[in-house]
């Protein structure tokens, strides 16, 4: 990590793309405009990254290949501190390489997506400097995954209602309970759980968070079964599994104010449209053709509804640009970040609904027709996109009370004359 290391954090932006642009030269091939005829090639048409053991296990083999030779020629951590294998560059270096390397044929990096954008920033911001230098350069290097350990069965909306223990014994916390919808766990080598410490505090006092080692003993995962009938989620098991008290991240108890961290970039993750291919935008254009093709084109309904999903897709991304642009100056994300998540999901269903109007019962049954049935898995995966990263009513919740100064919503475990009228 020579370069990166020792690079000077005044190098213009300019030379900075020259660099770039001739490291991606020697070692990727630029993109070249692909157009799909229809009937030709895969079909699918899916929100939820499904893949067999196998696939899934070449694809992180090729990710981690690709971002430790990025990470080397300093590109991997462009805004990262120096010393802890940061470049020390600017975020308008950041965006520089994003755009140029865009513009490249290059390996997928799904598999990071979690550990960087949602737990990277958390122990950055939270973790003991010593934690810091032996995960983050590894993290960023793509030498270890990451995976978020939040919501709980009896705990997902509520988070705050989490019942997994941590109970201290010395200088280490023994963890006991269970984590549900956990992405990238199965093959991820830390977590970031959040745990209850303190059972006499108000819920979200007694909270504490905590680095733990995925391989650890005592840690299982088994992976959940969706209606789309693949497997991208995970229930995670802990079983008197033990953390050293350095890897808490945040003071004892005060774990809530460590998780909003995780929380906000989540929804910043989400709400610029990682989750749907090409924003959106992919699934729109192929849903173009098919109303061509089914005879759909000419009918009213069927044109709004398109031309409603259009113009939404738009209005978020543009949206999601001006927030991005206030994380890559330095600011912590907000409550607009719901904003971003809530237009993410009411677009995926004006999509859905769009997709049963062009498609009408070609949706029901597989015949073998190209472009149809495969739509079923998109359709199938818009009700958990609508959970992820906390749920639409969590989010209007949000939107209401932080952004429109609404009155917050009575709750039973907060306000005593609400609970007198039950």
């Amino acid at each position: 990590m020579a370069d990166s290391t020792t690079a000077s954090p005044e190098i213009s932006v300019a030379d900075f793309e020259t660099e770039a642009r001739a490291f991606l030269d020697a070692h990727a091939e630029p993109k070249r405009e692909s157009t799909q005829e229809w009937g030709e090639g895969d079909d699918s048409v899916t929100l939820l990254d499904e893949k067999t053991p196998e696939q899934e296990a070449a694809e992180v083999a090729v990710a981690k290949e690709w971002r430790a030779r990025v990470y080397d020629a300093g590109f991997g951590w462009i805004t990262g501190p120096v010393a802890l294998g940061g470049r020390g560059l600017s975020s308008a270096h950041d965006r520089a390489w994003r755009q140029i390397e865009g513009q490249y044929d290059t390996p997928s990096q799904s598999p990071f997506g979690i550990g960087l954008g949602m737990v990277a920033p958390t122990i950055l911001a939270h973790a003991q400097p010593h934690v810091s230098e032996r995960y983050l350069p590894q993290m960023y290097r793509g030498d270890i995954i990451g995976c978020q350990l939040f919501s709980e069965p009896v705990a997902g909306s509520d988070l705050a209602s989490i019942q997994t223990r941590a109970e201290r014994d010395g200088d280490e916390w023994i963890i006991t309970g269970q984590k549900v919808w956990t992405s990238n766990a199965q093959y991820a080598d830390i977590g970031e759980v959040i745990t209850r410490t303190d059972p006499s505090l108000p819920k979200h006092k007694g909270l504490s968070m905590f680095v733990v080692d995925m391989h650890a003993p005592g840690v299982e995962v088994r992976p959940l079964r969706q209606m789309t009938g693949g497997a991208s989620f995970n229930e995670v098991f802990f079983d008197e599994v033990r953390v050293p008290d350095d890897h808490r991240l945040g003071d004892v108890n005060q774990g809530w104010t460590v998780a909003l961290t995780t929380l906000m970039n989540e929804r910043a993750a989400i709400g610029g449209g990682a989750a749907a291919p090409g924003g959106g935008t992919g699934a729109i254009h192929r849903l173009f053709e098919a109303a061509r093709r089914f005879g759909r084109s000419d009918d009213a309904g069927t044109r709004q509804l398109l031309a409603d999903v259009w113009i939404n897709l738009h209005v978020a991304r543009y949206t999601n640009l001006r927030s991005m642009a206030k994380i890559q100056a330095g600011e912590l994300p907000g409550p607009e970040m719901s904003i971003g998540k809530l237009s993410l999901t009411n677009n995926l269903q004006r999509i859905s609904k769009a997709a049963h109007s062009v498609l009408g019962p070609r949706l029901t049954a597989d015949t073998e027709e190209w472009g149809t049935f495969a739509w079923s898995k998109f359709i199938l995966g818009v009700p958990g996109m609508r959970v992820a990263g906390g749920t639409d009513e969590v989010m209007k919740n949000i939107i209401g009370e932080r952004v429109l100064g609404l009155p917050k919503e009575p709750r039973l475990d907060r306000d005593q004359p609400f609970r007198d009228q039950l």
